[in-house]
């Protein structure tokens, strides 16, 4: 029995030294690591609220909210289309037509009443109506539309002078800026979002037409036409699109830049139609595989390939090769940075280009010209004529090919038709300017031939017939 008590001691005495060892050295060293952690300066902790408030200060969009919810309209459009058509108006020859009413936005820029919007907001209408924010409803008539900016330009006759709109310089606008989007979305009046400008000269087409400003402020179906604007509540851009697999905002949306918008409105109320000036180059943008390929060091900016003749860019000295890498002193990574500045000028104005040639810049004034070549159909593009080429070839009238179509040139070459050949007559009439072509290929029938009369370059006449 004396034995199992000495055991039982000799154990838990040697329990108790073991724990007053671990206290004294391990546990002790633990508290010390945890102190020196606490004590650590680089953490911020949950009292210092305040400062993380002044490193991500927000600006204070209210005013430019309060100033611009009132200058936005909402627009009715009131279509007919045709529904779909019964036997029994088969037979009696009818066809049914229902009203559809489609809406959107607006933004006024006139105390007297006009109202920017859209081309698709207005499009195939029968009536527009547009009601003020502060719920008064007008008629409205349009005064003319660019299908091509999708710009459209709208006149009311209110009763009293309305609050408008300050176009701001969209040149000027740059990544990362807060906007506001304002507009009508989901029949919703007066919505304002918010978000940055994510990119600018977007094209949505691929054709390199378009140049829009990129923004993830909310945007959805009856936002078109309303307006972007800045913090300042200068209007930098018309609401007109939005990226979406389901027809509703997904993260993006693109803004005609109001400096292109500007100057479509300001063309429709002067002259009637939008005056586009031309630089006169045909190329690409530069990338790393485009730049090898055609042995350039140079990865940023538009590279010519060729120069139109009678172009001003021909006049003023621009060559093959050249690289352009700034537009009036803005830089130009894409070929939209340049189409989209072009957009807001007219013919006879004048662009300052800084081109890259032989590894130099040189800066060239060039001055815009009104676009004289036109796409026609199973052709391609062609020109005016000057009197030397009709003498050269003997003829009285006609445009010049002067690029054919890629899809049928091997087909007009093997025939013995060339760039410089001059078309003469379409349809079996006489063709002097390409006005003409065009009023020719508007009129035709989807199912009338297309008849063509030529002079190739041997001077020789031909004909050909297109079904």
């Amino acid at each position: 029995m004396k034995k199992i008590l000495t055991l039982v001691f000799v154990s838990a005495l040697g329990g108790l030294i073991t724990l007053g060892a671990y206290k004294l050295f391990l546990e002790e060293n633990k508290s010390f690591v945890l102190a020196s952690a606490e004590a650590q300066p680089n953490f911020l902790t949950t009292s210092n609220v305040s400062n993380l408030k002044n490193a991500y200060d927000m600006p204070d969009l209210t005013v430019a909210a309060e100033n611009t919810i009132n200058t936005v309209v909402h627009v009715k459009n009131l279509a007919v289309s045709s529904g779909q058509m019964t036997l029994e108006d088969l037979f009696y020859g009818r066809r049914q037509q229902r009203a559809q009413v489609g809406t959107g936005s607006g933004v006024i820029i006139t105390a007297d009443g006009y109202i920017i919007t859209n081309n698709h907001v207005i499009d195939n209408s029968k009536e527009l109506s547009v009601t003020l924010n502060s719920n008064k409803t007008y008629l409205a008539k349009i005064i003319g539309s660019d299908p091509k900016t999708d710009i459209a330009l709208l006149k009311i006759e209110a009763d009293e002078k309305l609050p408008y709109a300050t176009f701001g310089d969209s040149d000027q606008a740059k990544i990362g800026e807060w906007v506001l989007a304002v507009g009508n979305p989901f029949n919703l009046t007066s919505t304002v979002t918010a978000g940055i400008i994510s990119a600018k000269s977007r094209d949505l087409s691929g054709s390199n037409t378009q140049s829009f400003i990129q923004t993830d402020a909310a945007v959805n179906p009856g936002n078109s036409g309303g307006a972007l604007i800045n913090i300042n509540g200068e209007l930098i851009g018309i609401n007109t699109a939005i990226s979406s697999q389901t027809g509703s905002y997904i993260g993006y949306s693109f803004a005609v830049p109001s400096n292109i918008a500007r100057k479509v409105i300001e063309d429709i109320m002067e002259y009637g139609n939008v005056q586009n000036g031309i630089l006169g180059i045909t190329g690409g943008a530069l990338n790393s595989g485009i730049a090898e390929k055609i042995g350039v060091n140079d990865t940023e900016g538009v590279y010519v390939d060729s120069v139109v003749e009678d172009s001003g860019a021909e006049n003023a000295g621009v060559k093959s090769g050249d690289i352009i890498k700034e537009i009036d002193n803005i830089k130009v990574s894409k070929f939209t940075d340049l189409t989209g500045h072009l957009s807001a000028k007219r013919p006879n104005d004048v662009v300052n280009l800084t081109i890259a040639r032989n590894g130099k810049l040189k800066t060239i004034a060039v001055t815009l010209t009104k676009n004289n070549i036109i796409t026609l159909p199973l052709v391609g593009q062609v020109k005016n004529t000057k009197s030397e080429d009709l003498k050269k070839l003997n003829a009285s009238n006609g445009i010049k090919i002067v690029q054919l179509d890629d899809k049928y040139a091997e087909y007009w070459k093997n025939n013995g038709v060339e760039e410089g050949s001059i078309i003469t007559s379409i349809n079996d009439v006489k063709i002097k300017t390409i006005e003409d072509a065009q009023n020719i290929i508007k009129d035709r029938s989807s199912y009338e031939s297309l008849r063509i009369e030529l002079i190739n370059t041997n001077g020789e006449k031909e004909r050909y017939n297109f079904r």
